[in-house]
């Protein structure tokens, strides 16, 4: 049944792309782990994107819309039925009248932060070196070096939950710390561009900036191993981040099978080279109680956990 719906799919004028079968999530993860997706399509138009979804909600089917997959982890046992994947959706377009960049929610930010340099344009360098797309950081209200999404965000254009294309204008009311209408009262919806206000710049102290957002992530271990960066998020009422509780806790280097609480940076878990999902899942979940038991304060994951 799922394969005819791919086919169909695949054979549709609509459609511009790739179909892929039981395809390993490993190699679309920044923890490299997980099972195999059931069928993964790589929309490579805004068009292509929207048939794939009208389509599969026409045909009451299940899907999961994926970036660059840098804050989720999915099951060893992978995932039923249709994966989505933004990588086609990567055009990078600078308005000048309105002083906004205009990116694809595939476009990585590598590319931004390149395209920025090079037209000179200010405002995205605290997000250079994040391992993400700009759908998911939209997603979650990405937060670097004290700058969220949120703060530099114009607007965004979405699939709604009917399958058609709807326009999102910026409300502060609607975000805070880690949060958006994306992961709230948008949940279910698809971000596939967003709009971000820039500024023209001196190019060498974009490129500078830039270089010591990514440099700044280098020595904090960023890159050192597979990872989803941050696990935790942080909370005021705590009064201390959530590094520094787990630190505090005794748990930095603690491992559980091929995970492990990086030992340079409490809030970061690794793949040392044979973690399963099921190992990362376990040591959140030993970090967490042993925190709650040790301090009272009870953490919360934001890392998403995905599959069957």
């Amino acid at each position: 049944m799922l394969r005819k719906i791919a086919e169909n799919i695949n054979r549709a004028p609509e459609f511009v792309g790739t179909m892929q079968y039981n395809i390993s999530m490993r190699e679309h993860t920044s923890f490299r782990v997980g099972g195999p997706a059931e069928i993964f399509i790589t929309p490579m138009s805004q068009h292509s994107f929207l048939f794939v979804i009208h389509y599969l909600q026409n045909t009451q089917q299940n899907y999961v819309v994926l970036g660059q997959g840098s804050n989720i982890v999915v099951s060893d046992k992978g995932i039923s039925g249709f994966v989505i994947s933004t990588a086609g959706l990567d055009s990078i377009e600078y308005k000048t009248d309105t002083k906004e960049l205009r990116c694809g929610a595939g476009c990585t930010f590598e590319k931004i932060t390149q395209f920025c340099i090079e037209n000179s344009l200010s405002g995205i360098e605290a997000f250079a070196g994040l391992p993400g797309s700009v759908g998911g950081a939209v997603f979650m209200n990405a937060r670097c070096y004290n700058c969220s999404i949120s703060d530099i965000l114009v607007a965004t254009k979405y699939v709604n939950k009917k399958g058609s294309l709807s326009y999102y204008t910026m409300n502060n009311k609607d975000w805070a710390y880690k949060t958006s209408p994306f992961n709230t009262s948008l949940y279910g919806t698809s971000v596939i561009t967003a709009h971000f206000s820039v500024r023209e710049g001196n190019q060498n102290e974009i490129q500078n900036k830039s270089t010591t957002s990514i440099e700044n992530r280098r020595k904090k271990g960023h890159y050192t191993f597979p990872s989803a960066g941050s696990v935790f998020k942080n909370n005021r009422a705590f009064g201390k981040p959530s590094g520094q509780l787990i630190d505090e806790a005794g748990l930095k280097g603690t491992t559980c099978g091929g995970a492990q609480v990086a030992p340079w940076h409490g809030n970061f878990i690794v793949n040392t080279g044979t973690a399963t999902a099921d190992d990362i899942k376990k040591l959140v979940e030993q970090v967490t109680q042993e925190v709650l038991r040790q301090t009272g304060f009870e953490l919360e994951c934001e890392i998403i956990f995905y599959g069957d």
